[in-house]
């Protein structure tokens, strides 16, 4: 296995006493998807939000491309090419895809005026190239299909050089069709060197995207392993057992 662009070693994160997550390893190689797997409650949130720079961690190192970081805050985790994608997308739903692309990021003129010509050029390419059939630059994305609004959101994530990307449910409440349309994407996505950490509850969505799957459960690692070494029945008795 190549190695990995992100590593995370003995990451612990306490809230109380509670263990939301405890000395966690984890590594994602970039072109990779990493399916992560476990119950409600097996600290995979909190690992996402680790991972994103909600939270800080208290004790174990995260290391980016060998060299050990510190994610204090989202803005750390953008500024090192780690995006998160919500399952509610944190989208603006009264506002366009050009203007969701660039919120709180906007381009401006250098007398300092929104440069609404220069973000729309960058995002007909970047959602063109995503989806040549995507023409509804302009519509706000609340009118949207739940596949189109998921594109945007990858969108977003890529618009600043996302080298990992953190999806959480990434088809849920989408029919076949637009989940297809979205894990051929994904799948994109990873053929350009993109690391992707897919977490869902959807077994066939993981089994069929991931090329490696791991599992918590109590805050804990419990196996990290080749998709073509696990079954869906073995991955059932790892999240319900732990072992």
């Amino acid at each position: 296995m190549s190695e990995p662009l992100l590593e995370l070693r003995g990451v612990t994160k306490t809230f109380g006493g509670v263990h939301a997550v405890e000395t966690m390893d984890l590594g994602l190689v970039a072109g990779e998807v990493h399916g992560l797997l476990g119950h409600n409650g097996a600290g995979k949130s909190t690992l996402m939000k680790l991972l994103s720079g909600v939270h800080r961690i208290d004790a174990g190192e995260i290391r980016l491309a060998g060299a050990a970081i510190e994610l204090r805050s989202p803005r750390d985790a953008q500024r090192h090419g780690i995006e998160m994608i919500y399952q509610d997308l944190a989208l603006a739903d009264n506002l366009d895809s050009v203007a969701n692309l660039f919120l709180g990021r906007e381009l401006r003129t250098r007398l300092g005026l929104l440069d609404e010509g220069a973000m729309e050029r960058r995002a007909t390419e970047l959602l063109g190239d995503l989806n040549p059939d995507f023409h509804q630059l302009r519509e706000p994305v609340g009118r949207l299909s739940g596949g189109q609004r998921q594109m945007v959101a990858i969108a977003r994530a890529l618009l600043f050089d996302a080298r990992i990307l953190v999806m959480d449910e990434p088809t849920a409440a989408l029919g076949p069709a637009e989940s297809q349309n979205v894990s051929a994407l994904i799948r994109r996505l990873a053929e350009r060197g993109i690391a992707i950490v897919l977490v869902s509850h959807d077994l066939h969505d993981v089994f069929d995207l991931s090329d490696r799957i791991t599992v918590m459960k109590n805050g804990r690692l419990v196996a990290t392993a080749p998709r073509s070494e696990l079954d869906p029945d073995r991955v059932l008795e790892l999240i319900i057992a732990g072992r």
